[in-house]
């Protein structure tokens, strides 16, 4: 695919992977020039990383998710859209918009998104929880919503947790069904599927597995699955994420936290999980990408997303067997420096140059016919 193509069209694209990075949105009530500051200095750090885009994420409060307290205190934030579409004019790069359903202006967000911010990747969240009582429509009629909508595709989270034999137990199942979730939904539309961040590899595993086997029996070409990874470096950030639903082996937790340098043990065990899953997974036949993100505003760790997703890069590169590079290319015009009066203004000396050369050249011809009549009497 050439590089102008649509982050919406490499998601879909079963034959090459996709690498995404993370971010959030400012905090609601941020003044246009803070929010255009706060953008900079990610776009700025970033820079360097050959990324296919940005993932925006639809921050939610999320009571009915869990029993536990949670670690870091909810605070609103801007619009996903709002803030994607700020992202996308500064980079010249495309987003992945986030979405939960639960919005009862729901159908105007999505109109905004698609018309007045020019987004055509969506990602849609369902509601935290079964339980309690949510606005908006259900996940089901906000893929049928989207999914009309000419020009915007959307994607889907996957849950690998759920998708454990403990999970399934206590759901009444004799078996993890969240593979089945994800036929249905590609079947409803979604166009690819994202995961949460990734601590333990065994869940993720046996979902891509159970998926492609699932769509072999079902006849359809699996959909591309981006696994998330997020750096952690202290014990708040780390019950942070594991409030977020993240599984973390006990293991890896004492690892990490007990290590000299806790960020570059992260990265290092985040590494190793890749690496697992592609062994593991191989000639499954789901392609897979890549997004990495930061949950905590912690420096070490906003430092550490990016040395990830380097590794992470090329290890799924690598994974390939052939040969790739990176290409740098200009992914906006560069921006002038010229006034339009400057421009007019060369320009015209331009035509006048010209014509002053046909008037020389016509001249030239002249005078050589007069000489020559001369001559030749």
């Amino acid at each position: 695919m050439s590089d102008d193509t649509p982050l919406r069209k490499r998601l879909a694209d079963p034959s090459r992977p996709v690498f995404l990075l993370g971010d959030v949105p400012p905090g609601e009530g941020t003044p246009p020039g803070k929010c255009q500051e706060i953008a900079d200095k990610f776009l700025q750090r970033s820079r360097p990383l050959a990324t296919d885009g940005f993932i925006v994420y639809d921050i939610q409060d999320e009571p009915g998710r869990t029993d536990m307290d949670r670690p870091f205190p909810y605070r609103r934030v801007m619009d996903s859209s709002a803030h994607a579409a700020l992202l996308a004019r500064s980079s010249g790069r495309e987003c992945l918009v986030y979405k939960c359903v639960a919005d009862a202006n729901f159908d105007t967000w999505l109109q905004t998104a698609k018309s007045t911010h020019g987004h055509s990747a969506i990602n849609l969240v369902g509601r935290a929880s079964s339980e309690g009582v949510y606005v908006g429509p259900t996940i089901s009629v906000a893929m049928q919503k989207v999914a009309s909508e000419k020009g915007v595709d959307f994607g889907c989270v996957c849950i690998a947790e759920r998708h454990t034999l403990e999970s399934a137990k206590a759901r009444g199942k004799v078996y993890p069904n969240e593979h089945i979730n994800m036929i249905r939904k590609q079947k409803e539309g979604a166009s690819w599927f994202i995961s949460q961040a990734v601590y333990d590899a065994e869940p993720t595993i046996r979902l891509l597995k159970d998926y492609a086997a699932m769509c072999k029996q079902a006849g359809v070409i699996p959909r591309k699955v981006v696994l998330t990874f997020t750096p952690v470096s202290r014990p708040k950030t780390m019950n942070f994420i594991k409030w977020l639903g993240v599984r973390v082996p006990s293991e890896a937790e004492e690892r990490i936290l007990t290590a000299q340098r806790p960020v570059e043990e992260s990265i290092l065990y985040q590494c190793e999980l890749l690496r697992r899953i592609l062994a593991e997974t191989s000639g499954a036949g789901v392609p897979l990408g890549i997004s990495c993100e930061s949950v905590s505003i912690f420096k070490a760790e906003i430092d550490g997303v990016h040395e990830l997703f380097r590794q992470l890069q090329c290890i799924l590169l690598d994974s390939a067997g052939s040969p790739w590079k990176v290409s740098w290319i200009e992914v906006m015009p560069r921006a002038s420096t010229e006034t339009e009066k400057e421009k007019n203004d060369k320009q015209l000396a331009l035509v006048q140059v010209g014509l002053m050369g046909i008037a020389i050249g016509s001249l030239s011809v002249t005078v050589g016919v007069i000489l020559g009549g001369i001559r030749r009497r």
